[in-house]
């Protein structure tokens, strides 16, 4: 059963392969927005003279960054929406209607593989950013947190592929997505603790993300790594998210289902 999506996994790794100098650049150069983001900080805790912001200092908060970089290189979707966007609009889909093959399960392989290598080539930059500022780095000391983190990061990623593939099969009904993709990144980008951690935010915006799906993409992972969620609030968090995963799996079950069904009678 898993042996077709072993061999759609090794397809995406060798069509990665075919544009191999364009995807190395892409790779090596993410990490670049790290150096803008370490400038700002640095001014602004000099501006403060050593204070803290929040329960962070400049350590914390550039230990913060470099883990939501590694995070995001592990688990962000790469235009995995427009291509599945692109299969709909294009009639492509019509062949996984007819071939014993869940176009999910199509879609998950491809994802994981172009991960898998982008993660490897990205490692040896990161290694050396984590080199860089090993004096602001700090482990889990409990082996319990490593695999509380495991877990989390399997789910971030689970909710943010999902997302994505969910906002991708509105193809069905309307000829381009790029509207909604803009919307849906704008709130990720500010909502997930991408910009900047979330819990230096009011404590009642930080309540209420508590119930929203972006947080646990990004800002609850890196959380559970601090050990700054511990004991009922971290397994209050881990069911959170894990309904999230739920969820947004739902929708886009449901959004597959009406979306080939409109997309057999246009055919028909």
């Amino acid at each position: 059963m898993f042996a077709k999506y072993w061999k759609v996994f090794d397809i995406g790794l060798q069509n990665t392969f075919v544009y191999r100098w364009n995807f190395l650049l892409r790779s090596l150069f993410g990490v670049v927005p790290l150096i803008g983001t370490v400038l700002i900080w640095r001014a602004v805790f000099a501006s403060k003279e050593g204070g803290a912001i929040g329960s962070y200092d400049y350590a914390s908060m550039i230990w913060y960054f470099v883990l939501a970089l590694l995070i995001d290189n592990l688990i962000t979707p790469t235009e995995d929406e427009w291509q599945i966007a692109s299969d709909i609009r294009e009639g492509q889909i019509s062949a996984f209607l007819v071939k014993p093959l869940n176009y999910l399960g199509y879609r998950v392989s491809l994802y994981l593989s172009y991960r898998s290598i982008y993660t490897l080539i990205t490692c040896i930059p990161l290694a050396l950013i984590v080199l860089w500022f090993r004096d602001y780095v700090t482990f889990p000391e409990n082996p319990l947190t490593w695999a509380a983190f495991a877990l989390s990061l399997v789910m971030a990623a689970a909710i943010s592929f999902l997302t994505a593939y969910a906002v991708a099969l509105f193809a069905f009904w309307i000829l381009e997505i790029s509207t909604l993709v803009f919307i849906l990144y704008s709130f990720e980008y500010f909502l997930s603790g991408q910009t900047f951690p979330l819990d230096i935010m009011p404590a009642w915006l930080q309540t209420l993300l508590k119930f929203l799906p972006f947080p646990y993409q990004m800002f609850f992972p890196i959380q559970v790594f601090l050990e700054k969620v511990q004991g009922r609030e971290l397994l209050f968090g881990l069911c959170i998210q894990a309904a999230w995963v739920f969820i947004v799996w739902l929708v886009s079950q449901v959004l597959w289902s009406r979306g080939v069904r409109k997309y057999q009678a246009f055919g028909g």
